[in-house]
């Protein structure tokens, strides 16, 4: 979340004609993160987030906002797009881009997670992604493997060698795997695919939801659960990940949707993809950036250290046949 597009008080007002929440008493840019201009737009009536979509188009945005809807009312902890009033629409038009105004969840990110909070991830995540079962919108994970494939060339010349030979392999390897049949095995549905732990919010131990949709794409899930592993079950400094925690969130998460044998097979190469995603894209925000007010390019070594520990240190699931839900 950054500030690409500066929206003014008088276009925020005129948003609030057509979306009726309220008088506007405060708008205040959000930073952090990388994609799309954001503000928290408070009224008389409540807080909300504005967010104006600089890479995504009309023609995309509404597999996102659909499917935060879908989710919210099949009682999955989302913030809900709000409508016009006449037209009933959720996809908006502010500053001539697109956008979005939704509920502002209670609670704050929890960035210093312990087992408890993984679990509760966990459990949620698997009901997401049962939740997400009979969405009839299709649209791919646009951060999967055709953009690795064509982001890696682009930002090869800017890495030392023995980092540029490891996102060299990492990619083939990610290729064979995605060919193999154990791959074409996976479940697969809607996935949030950027659930890391400033994009969850709880209130002590309460998880009070899942936001942040913007990347969210048909692909499976196990993808989904190994980006979660990667940012919630890790020590930060070495990437290394925390037995405790990742057993906790695997244990949770199964608990509701046990694993298949493709699944536990493929679950360390499902981490390392999920590395690789984040060190690619944090490559190319990090040595092609854009202009932005707020803009605070995250490290991309961070997940070079986490792929190169999955690579090291594979981590397995165990299987729980059982599910309770």
């Amino acid at each position: 979340m950054a500030v690409f597009t500066e929206v003014s008080d008088k276009e925020a007002r005129d948003l609030l004609r057509r979306v009726p929440l309220g008088n506007l008493t405060e708008l205040r840019g959000i930073q952090g993160g990388i994609e799309n201009t954001n503000y928290f737009l408070t009224t008389d009536q409540g807080e909300w987030v504005l967010t104006l979509f600089e890479r995504l188009t009309f023609e995309q945005l509404p597999f996102y906002l659909y499917l935060m809807k879908h989710l919210a009312l099949a009682g999955i902890p989302v913030p809900a797009p709000q409508a016009d009033a006449k037209s009933g629409d959720i996809l908006h038009k502010v500053c001539g881009k697109p956008a979005a105004v939704v509920q502002k969840l209670r609670g704050k990110s929890q960035l210093q997670p312990q087992a408890v909070h993984c679990a509760a991830v966990g459990d949620m995540l698997a009901r997401m992604h049962l939740a997400g079962r009979d969405y009839a919108r299709e649209q791919p994970n646009l951060r999967s493997l055709p953009w690795w494939n064509e982001t890696v060339p682009v930002v090869l010349p800017y890495l030392e060698q023995d980092a540029a030979d490891l996102l060299r392999s990492e990619l083939a390897f990610q290729n064979h795997v995605a060919a193999s049949p154990s791959h074409a095995a996976l479940p697969r549905g809607p996935i949030h695919a950027d659930l890391f732990r400033d994009n969850v919010m709880f209130d002590g131990e309460e998880l009070t939801g899942f936001f942040d949709f913007y990347f969210a794409g048909v692909d499976t899930w196990l993808f989904d659960l190994a980006v979660c592993l990667n940012d919630w079950c890790i020590d930060h400094a070495s990437g290394a990940h925390d037995a405790a925690r990742a057993q906790a969130m695997l244990d949770a998460y199964q608990a509701v949707r046990p694993l298949e044998a493709a699944e536990r097979e493929l679950l360390n190469p499902m981490l390392r993809a999920g590395a690789l995603r984040f060190w690619v894209s944090r490559l190319w925000d990090f040595y092609l950036p854009r202009e932005a007010a707020l803009l605070q390019p995250h490290d991309p070594t961070h997940f070079e250290r986490v792929l190169r520990q999955r690579v090291a240190h594979p981590l397995t699931a165990i299987e729980r046949p059982v599910a309770l839900a």
